[in-house]
């Protein structure tokens, strides 16, 4: 039996591409006094013996910081290259000043995009002395090392958009899915805990709604799930969870899991 070291997960934000609440909305979900309602874009930080890691730094990411109380990251995973997943690159400016170089990690398209919007953090030549410099790691559809901690990509789709998830050990990571290929579902079996999207009841385009995320934990069998990038339309966190199987959770902002 394979021993995986333990891991420390922190949602650091849980709601999707406009937070909760949604600026200027009335809907009785924004207005909830509920905290767990009160959602801030997609995050977790991963910890394990002395390293730290963070999927991806939305536009959020400096509270999520300053909130978690977060002094050093070894690197930041990319998903994919959305706003609500990449916005907040600027912000590892203190980890910069801090520990030098960030790595970061992401598929070539996303590292693409992401040189394109942030070209000052890139730049090699007359680069501004207050901007952060990161060093760039490319990954692929194939596991690779973080610290002494095999990382296993999970490839799936987002409307047609390229996305990656990822498993760490026993605990698994998948946002902004929609359509997951068997072959990759199958790198998840046997794994504790598995965060999924679930944005509402309701269709959606590029994510799964409520019966999708729960047919997709249905297929993958983890002892526990915990959903994940939702909006005020799935209903107030208290009466969404009392529907859902026994092993199902809803995730909220600054819920820690040790596994």
């Amino acid at each position: 039996m394979i021993k995986f070291a333990v891991l420390k997960i922190t949602f650091l934000g849980t709601g999707t591409s406009q937070g909760i609440p949604v600026i200027g909305s009335n809907h009785p979900v924004c207005l909830s006094t509920n905290k767990k309602d009160k959602r801030l874009r997609v995050s977790v930080l991963i910890e394990w013996d002395n390293y730290s890691y963070v999927i991806d730094c939305g536009p959020d990411f400096r509270y999520q910081m300053l909130r978690a109380k977060v002094s050093k990251i070894d690197g930041i995973l990319f998903t994919h290259e959305h706003a609500d997943h990449t916005a907040g690159l600027d912000d590892i400016r203190p980890f910069f000043f801090r520990q030098g170089d960030i790595p970061i990690y992401a598929h070539e398209r996303v590292m693409n995009s992401l040189e394109t919007r942030f070209d000052y953090i890139f730049e090699t030549e007359n680069k501004y002395p207050g901007a952060p410099s990161v060093e760039k790691i490319v990954i692929e559809n194939k596991p690779f090392k973080l610290g002494d901690l095999e990382i296993i990509p999970i490839n799936g789709f987002h409307n047609n958009l390229q996305v990656f998830g990822f498993r760490f050990g026993d605990f698994a990571y998948l946002t902004d899915m929609k359509t997951v290929e068997e072959d990759e579902v199958e790198k998840l079996k046997g794994i504790k805990v598995l965060v999924v999207n679930a944005l509402r009841e309701e269709k959606h385009e590029s994510h799964f709604n409520l019966k999708e995320a729960l047919d997709f934990i249905d297929k993958v069998q983890p002892k526990k799930a915990y959903l994940t990038h939702i909006s005020s339309l799935l209903g107030f966190h208290q009466e969404v969870e009392k529907n859902l199987p026994k092993n199902v959770f809803l995730a909220y902002d600054t819920l820690e899991l040790t596994i």
